[in-house]
């Protein structure tokens, strides 16, 4: 058994393998010793022990994971992957193995681990899925539902479409496909960018996997095998976009204690015993502390408990074992058998002591809310699509491999070097009641349960093009809020310029600044009166603007400017202020309830609704226009609009990050937060171009590099590239390759 490990000029890995399963130890080893500090970073965050290490800033996520229950999930799902797909699991575990082979060495170079007394620790057969988990479970956007209540609460049910938009904590992307009829060279072609929030290291990892079954170029997410996104096996290739799919539910819980644990109330009025234990969550630099562990019958229960919903809010109080907790268990008992549950009945009856000791079932109980997802009740995390899409030879092949998919739920397009295309959405959406998809419901009212699956929606690719960007479109029906049309709009039109395109041609389309979004607020602008003579040149530069946010505009400067004083003069309206503090929920769902934001995301909506709440906005819009040009900023764009990627470990001094163009809602979307700050957490997390008359014209890049040492050669040698929307060829040629290592093994 043979193993190679190649590396091409920007230390992209390129891996050669005798077998499958030889080839994923390879993808687990190389990993472990590019990106060990990443890798034990997202286990630890699967796990709910990242606050050991880095401190209290975390320990908000770790309650929220341990109170999911990721790992217990993730343990579920492999267990049942190993029954249904035993070569898959057995693919799983030989890259676990290759991490816990890796990990000594990429410790050893990664200077994090010294600056947080971290050792690596081992990588167990369920840990991939726990990442998958963790990456994605707030990925579809759960908390916007408790801000929809919010909304409606105090504004009323017209809320939901005024401030309905891709929020704050969403992931988008942009992707099209061009078939044959409109290339130069007659066959397909698939580019795009997926949006995600700006990590270093990078949440894609370049890499190649071949052995004699396949070989594919692709993007992996690091601690996941495979190449499960964007992939290009020679024959076909593939990309993905978020659906803006719903597929997560929030219930509001009736809970109470008895003499034998916690019961929840079920929409048949009865009360059921729910399942309870409690864990101890370790935090760097202060005392431990305990938190308590509940799921019912709809899922895990993740705000609140029966003392209601600031019960088991994180507390610094250290954490004392109590003798009489008979549930303290590290994983606490077996939660119920969801599989194929309904969550009419699921808990066990109840003995007729604790009926009495209660009271009424239906008597008043306060209040909790749990999360119900699909990984949860099916034990399936479509792990079984990750193998046959690496054998992917025709788009038929990459549909079939798609039917096991389960989360996050995607629109994928693929073409082959037949002329063959796809354009269908990939995912588990369970079907429901509608209210289940707005906001919480109550867990005690019956209609609120699952009834099975949506079926997956295809769509044509018309005239030869197709454009995905979150917006409305194949996965309507399974969705509430989608994005803006403006990047797909936009996308389109320029496709539609040309009737033929190479892919020389396609970072021109990455890298497009129009910004559509602007014209409701420069409407207000044109109708204005009676200005200023310092507000009457700002209007009048602006009405003249061609709306691009290039990095090097004054002009673009000046809009965002006037954007964001609007911003904040509406979110401190009156009316709004009930919106204006945060419930008490757990601070890692905060900017899912954060005002500010959600006004200046939806501000094109507000500003072209027909009444908004009695709130004169031509007088909003000039006063911000005066205070603008009162203050007269200078500069450009790029100036306040630079990029500001997560580290779990922050740099010190903070590294101010590099100026960008684009904005929230142009094709380069480098997403700032109008009204809060400039600066762009959110961007193209990876760009790629897909050739499919030849696999060795395809290019691609990542906003830093392969490396995920900093310090290292490779660790931001892509930046530049990525700045200027260039792209780095794929290399096909393993002669043009470095071959840093060969490994040769005997098996008896």
């Amino acid at each position: 058994m043979t193993t190679e490990t190649y590396r091409d000029a920007w230390g992209i890995p390129h891996l050669r393998a005798s077998s499958a399963r030889e080839l994923a130890h390879a993808q687990g080893r190389v990993t472990a010793l590019d990106r060990a500090w990443q890798l034990e970073v997202e286990r630890h965050r699967s796990q709910g022990t990242s606050a050991s290490f880095l401190g209290a800033g975390a320990l908000s996520w770790d309650v929220l994971a341990r109170r999911a229950r990721l790992d217990d999930t993730a343990r579920r799902c492999f267990a049942a992957l190993d029954r249904r797909d035993p070569e898959t699991a057995d693919w799983v575990r030989a890259y676990v193995d290759g991490v816990n082979a890796g990990l000594p060495e990429g410790a050893r170079r990664a200077c994090e681990f010294g600056r947080t007394g971290l050792a690596p620790g081992r990588w167990q057969p369920w840990t991939p899925l726990g990442v998958w988990l963790a990456t994605h479970l707030l990925f579809a956007g759960f908390p916007a539902k408790l801000w929809r209540e919010q909304a409606i609460r105090h504004l009323g049910p017209d809320a939901v479409g005024l401030f309905a938009t891709d929020g704050p904590g969403t992931a988008g992307s942009n992707g099209w496909l061009v078939t044959g009829a409109r290339t130069a060279s007659g066959h397909a072609l698939i580019a795009g960018d997926p949006h995600r929030f700006i990590e270093d290291p990078g949440v894609y990892q370049q890499i190649r996997l071949a052995c004699p079954e396949f070989d594919v170029i692709g993007l992996a997410v690091p601690g996941v095998p495979g190449i499960a996104h964007f992939g290009h096996t020679g024959t076909v290739a593939w990309a993905i976009t978020n659906a803006m799919a719903d597929y997560q539910d929030l219930y509001r819980e009736r809970l109470r204690r008895t003499g034998t644990g916690v019961q929840a109330l079920g929409p048949d009025g009865r009360w059921h015993r729910a399942t309870r234990h409690t864990e101890t969550v370790d935090i760097a630099g202060e005392p431990p502390i305990g938190i308590e562990v509940i799921e019912t019958a709809r899922g895990p229960v993740i705000i609140g408990g029966p003392e209601g919903l600031e019960a088991g809010l994180t507390s610094t109080r250290p954490y004392t074992p109590q003798a009489a907790d008979v549930e303290n268990s590290p994983q606490g008992p077996p939660a119920p058998d969801h599989e194929g549950s309904t969550g009419a009945a699921g808990g066990s009856a109840i003995r007729a002591e604790d009926e009495a000791e209660a009271g009424s079932p239906r008597a008043e109980a306060p209040q909790a809310l749990a999360l119900r997802c699909p990984p949860r009740v099916t034990a399936d995390l479509g792990f079984s699509a990750l193998l046959p899409l690496l054998r992917a030879r025709t788009v038929e092949d990459v549909d079939r491999a798609l039917d096991a998919w389960a989360e996050p739920v995607n629109v994928v397009q693929a073409a082959d070097t037949r002329g063959g295309t796809l354009h269908r959405v990939a995912g588990r959406v369970p079907v429901r009641a509608r209210a289940n998809r707005l906001h919480p419901v109550p867990a005690w009212h019956p209609g609120h349960e699952w009834h099975g699956w949506h079926e997956t929606p295809y769509a044509p690719v018309p005239d030869g093009i197709a454009v995905m960007a979150n917006q409305r479109g194949p996965a309507t029906p399974l969705g509430v809020e989608f994005a803006p049309p403006h990047r797909a709009d936009r996308i389109r039109a320029l496709l539609d310029a040309h009737r033929t395109w190479t892919a020389d041609g396609m970072p021109a389309i990455h890298t497009d600044t129009h910004l559509a979004s602007a014209a409701p607020l420069l409407d207000h602008l044109s109708a204005l009166a009676g200005l200023s003579p310092a507000a009457a040149r700002l209007r009048a530069r602006l009405l003249a603007w061609n709306r691009r946010m290039d990095a090097d505009s004054t002009d673009a400067a000046a809009y965002a400017a006037v954007r964001s004083a609007v911003v904040r003069r509406l979110a401190a309206h009156p009316v709004f202020a009930p919106l204006a503090e945060p419930p008490a929920y757990p601070e890692v769902l905060l900017p899912w309830l954060a005002l500010v934001p959600r006004i200046g995301y939806a501000l094109e909506h507000l500003l072209r609704a027909r009444e908004l709440y009695g709130i004169d906005r031509p007088a909003t819009v000039r006063a911000a226009l005066e205070e603008v040009a009162a203050a007269q900023p200078a500069g450009t764009w790029s100036t306040t609009h630079r990029l500001a990627p997560w580290r779990a470990l922050p740099q010190a001094p903070e590294d101010p990050g590099p100026g960008l163009a684009g904005d929230h809602d142009c094709v380069l979307c480098t997403s700032a937060v109008p009204g809060l700050t400039d600066r762009a957490a959110r961007g193209p997390a990876a760009r790629y171009v897909w050739d499919l008359a030849d696999r060795a014209g395809s290019r691609w890049v990542v906003p830093f590099g392969a490396d995920g040492v900093p310090g290292a050669p490779h660790h931001r040698d892509q930046l530049p590239l990525w700045l200027k929307g260039e792209l780095a060829p794929v290399v096909t040629d393993w002669t043009l390759l470095t071959l840093l290592e060969r490994t040769e093994e005997t098996h008896d």
